[in-house]
């Protein structure tokens, strides 16, 4: 008799650290990767964070010294309890940064630490690191800051995570006439005007690129095959580099005169090749269904 597969564990991460080190680039970027993110909840609260079916979630809580109720051992001991519930999968992450750096960090943005009173930053900072050396060497992970701009780290939380991300990259290819204009925001075009245009045959003129018989005029152009190959190669690489990069979407235009037969009957295919490759894009032609649409293709428009 067959079973119900179990259901996926929540994926929780805990996400604490120095402050000024980078926590909230990390929740931001965590969050672009399809993580939710909540900074600074209440201890207290973590528990009550869990209830309810969260099966496949991933969920990432920053706190720090300044969070309510923060006692370093209470949050390892109710972590801990956390991790041995069935329903989730827990991973804690400790950002960390040199004392000089901080400093530094802390003269540039002109903000005062929450402990330093009538201190020096340094005396706060000492401070601080005292209380966090528990969950420092309780951690699963630790990343070290110290020579890193923001966009390293983003990156270093790309490396750790993106493997794990509930959300993949999404892609769009769209079709248009560049008659109209192109596209307000594309990442990549495609010009496809070298092609044969089906315009000028009287038969497929009010046909589309979504007909056969437009698909099979294009086709037979010498030029179409190896190009549309040539094509899909290329995103089949450059995507997974948008994507080890952060991008969270990539537009893709493909461009004829009238948007409405090349650049449409391309798109298409483009799109069966990256689903072939394991993407799953999205198809949509901007001009097809415009009124006039074939008025575009003038006498001197190839």
């Amino acid at each position: 008799m067959a079973t119900d597969s179990p259901e996926p564990p929540r994926r929780l991460l805990l996400l604490t650290g120095m402050l000024g080190a980078g926590k909230t680039t990390a929740l931001r970027e965590l969050e672009d990767l399809g993580w939710e993110a909540i900074d600074n909840l209440p201890i207290r609260l973590l528990d009550r964070l869990l209830e309810g079916d969260g099966a496949g979630e991933s969920l990432a809580v920053g706190f720090d010294s300044r969070t309510r109720g923060f006692v370093p051992g209470e949050v390892i001991a109710r972590a801990t309890a956390l991790g041995q519930r069935p329903d989730s999968q827990l991973t804690t992450l400790f950002l960390d940064c040199q004392s000089p750096e901080l400093v530094r960090r802390y003269n540039e943005t002109r903000r005062r630490h929450h402990l330093a009173q009538d201190r020096p930053v340094t005396a706060a900072i000492a401070a601080e690191r005292e209380i966090l050396a528990p969950l420092r060497d309780w951690a699963d992970m630790l990343i070290d800051t110290t020579g890193l701009n923001s966009n390293d780290l983003q990156f270093r939380i790309r490396e750790l995570f993106s493997a794990t991300a509930p959300r993949t990259m999404a892609v769009t290819l769209t079709s248009f006439g560049f008659a109209r204009g192109m596209p307000p925001v594309a990442d990549l075009v495609f010009d496809m005007r070298f092609l044969d245009n089906p315009h000028w045959e009287p038969d497929l003129r009010e046909q589309t690129g979504l007909d056969a018989a437009v698909g099979e005029h294009i086709a037979r152009d010498p030029g179409f095959a190896p190009n549309l190959a040539r094509i899909t190669d290329l995103l089949v690489d450059l995507l997974p580099r948008y994507a080890r990069r952060g991008k969270s979407h990539v537009s893709i235009a493909i461009g004829c005169t009238g948007g409405k037969h090349r650049s449409v009957y391309t798109a298409e295919r483009i799109a069966e090749g990256l689903r072939d490759a394991g993407f799953s894009p999205t198809v949509l032609h901007r001009n097809l269904a415009g009124r006039g649409a074939a008025l575009l293709e003038g006498p001197d428009r190839a």
